[in-house]
């Protein structure tokens, strides 16, 4: 135990004291704000010096009437469609848009000629003013106003409660559980995969530099294995949890910089602005504020220290069954690029793991096929932190990390045998037939 303590106190400071560590782990954090200001400053500058693009409109139908705004600049045309072509290209405008004579139940035939291939964005607002145009001319049609059809159509908020076998009541949310269920099995997916691929470049540039030699004289390749995982791993942890912790800080400090604000502050001014101009808004900012209020009190009936410690134990668990097998990779090849023929195999079940999070967890997080993604050890990782949110019965739970303990146990063993052969083992040429016999050989 003491000489794993000692592999595990190796790879830990021979990682954070490297130059590269420092360097990743500031400049990391240090990007992302940078991206930021970047982006907010040419967003700046790009709304400062915005010009409204001029769009020449041909509208036969005489049943359209644009209104200038600081997007575009509309301008009225009376003359033959091949003619507005003519003037047009005898311009700069941004296009021309043309309107035939059309019924409003099939408006068919309308179309916008440019000189250059418009962004999505730009097409989507113009029919976007086009349908809304349509859409009141079809109200007028009916004799229908726009409050009598506000009421036509009222909104239902399902209230959602969670009924316990007790009978007791807690009420939830889909669209929060959602949002947990994705971020934490992202955030699994890629810690596992990264720190994994370190793991496995790390034993290839040992045993091509010889130090592994030296070192197993006084070890059990085993040990050293499971040193460099677990020291490895203690390394990721630190530098995630710094990043975190500088990525939210400087990101708010760069905002203020450059006199923006955080979403949610942006957002209650912009709510206070709009209730001074619109006091009529006052009872629909109400109802928003009790919602958000809803939303904190269905937050707050989670079970949030239950879920972060499941998020830990799979973000461990996953980490040390895949570091293992990454191990083993590394231990059977010389190169990086030999190890792409062994890395892609590993890296299916995770894969597996992290689209059935999308195809099958968060859309119906109590489903066989979820069931058996959380509970088989290569996708619980991702799986079942995907589940955790939604509620899963203790007996899956349970299943499931017994599982993963047994998993990480046998690929463990598994990846022992092969490495123990393969980190002495240089210029072999390895197939699976090789790391076969490595496997079956007696220690």
């Amino acid at each position: 135990m003491n000489k794993i303590l000692l592999i595990i106190q190796r790879e830990f400071l021979t990682r954070v004291q490297k130059k590269s560590f420092l360097i990743a782990t500031i400049l990391v954090p240090l990007i992302f704000p940078a991206i930021i200001g970047g982006l907010a400053y040419i967003a700046i500058r790009e709304e400062q010096s915005a010009k409204a693009e001029t769009v020449q409109v041909l509208d036969e139908s005489k049943l359209f009437a644009f209104q200038s705004g600081k997007r575009f600049t509309f301008v009225p045309l009376d003359m033959p469609l091949d003619q507005a072509k003519k003037v047009y290209n005898e311009t700069k405008d941004f296009a021309l848009l043309y309107i035939p004579k059309i019924d409003i139940n099939k408006p068919e035939g309308v179309a916008i000629y440019t000189k250059e291939n418009p962004s999505i964005e730009k097409v989507g607002d113009l029919e976007n003013s086009i349908e809304m145009q349509i859409h009141d001319l079809k109200l007028k049609e009916y004799n229908i106003d726009e409050a009598t059809l506000k009421s036509l159509r009222p909104k239902v908020n399902l209230k959602q409660y969670s009924l316990s076998e007790t009978g007791e009541e807690k009420s939830s949310n889909s669209g929060i559980l959602y949002v947990l269920g994705f971020g934490l099995g992202i955030l699994i997916y890629m810690f596992v995969l990264i720190y994994g691929i370190q793991i496995m470049q790390g034993v290839i540039d040992e045993k091509t530099s010889k130090v592994v030699e030296v070192i197993v004289s006084s070890v059990k390749p085993f040990q050293l294995m499971l040193g460099k995982i677990i020291g490895i791993a203690s390394v990721g942890l630190l530098q995630f949890t710094i990043w975190i912790i500088l990525i939210s800080v400087l990101s708010s400090g760069t905002l203020a910089y450059f006199g923006l604000k955080m979403p949610q502050k942006q957002m209650m001014e912009q709510v206070t602005k709009q209730m001074e101009n619109n006091p009529e808004m006052k009872e629909s900012i109400a109802q928003q504020n009790s919602q958000v209020a809803e939303l904190l009190g269905n937050l707050n009936e989670l079970p949030l220290m239950k879920i972060a410690l499941v998020f830990v134990f799979y973000f461990l668990g996953g980490y040390l069954l895949y570091g293992a097998l990454f191990a083993a990779v590394g231990s059977a090849v010389d190169s990086q690029q030999e190890a792409q023929q062994f890395q892609f195999p590993v890296t299916i079940p995770l894969l597996i793991g992290y689209m059935g999070l999308f195809m099958f967890i968060l859309r119906d997080p109590h489903g066989s096929a979820s069931f058996w993604l959380s509970v088989i050890p290569f996708t619980s990782p991702v799986a079942m932190v995907g589940r955790i949110a939604f509620g899963v019965p203790d007996w899956q739970l349970a299943l499931s990390i017994v599982l993963l303990i047994g998993g990480f146990l046998l690929t463990t063993w598994i990846a022992g045998r092969i490495y123990r052969v393969g980190i002495l083992m240089s210029g072999t040429k390895v197939s699976y037939k090789v790391l076969a016999k490595w496997f079956m050989m007696k220690g």
